[in-house]
């Protein structure tokens, strides 16, 4: 098993698809990525020499800000200034709402969570005879 900034990466994958398990790194910057370090995106990941993973780990450290904790809290506060300068997408942020413009009316229940139903007991009381 490959293991980069402490995440470990399955032998079995393509190094391609393995890079991006590491936050902050998709499809588009792992293939950037294997082509600046000369690295066949179809090597598994259990073939790579050593020097191969440290020429990986050099790109990443020098040219991208992924090193799990540190990404994150950069988003975490980019999130906290929106919410604190009280801008609209801070008031989306807010009230766990959709940011990026997408409608509520119908979908959205990712963010929203579970359907709660208003209303009725759920249809038509039959009528009876007095």
């Amino acid at each position: 098993m490959a293991r980069l900034f402490g995440i470990e990466i399955p032998g079995d994958k393509q190094i391609g698809v393995g890079i991006t398990y590491l936050y902050g790194i998709g499809d588009s910057l792992s293939k950037k990525i294997l082509t600046e370090a000369a690295v066949s995106p179809a090597t598994r990941a259990k073939d790579l020499s050593e020097e191969q993973l440290a020429k990986i780990r050099e790109i990443v450290e020098k040219n991208h800000v992924v090193l799990e904790g540190e990404l994150r809290r950069v988003v975490a506060q980019n999130i906290r200034r929106l919410k604190d300068i009280g801008s609209y997408r801070g008031w989306r942020h807010k009230k766990n709402l959709p940011v990026r413009g997408q409608r509520t009316r119908t979908n959205a229940r990712t963010k929203r969570g579970k359907k709660i139903t208003v209303g009725g007991s759920g249809g038509k009381k039959a009528l009876q005879k007095t």
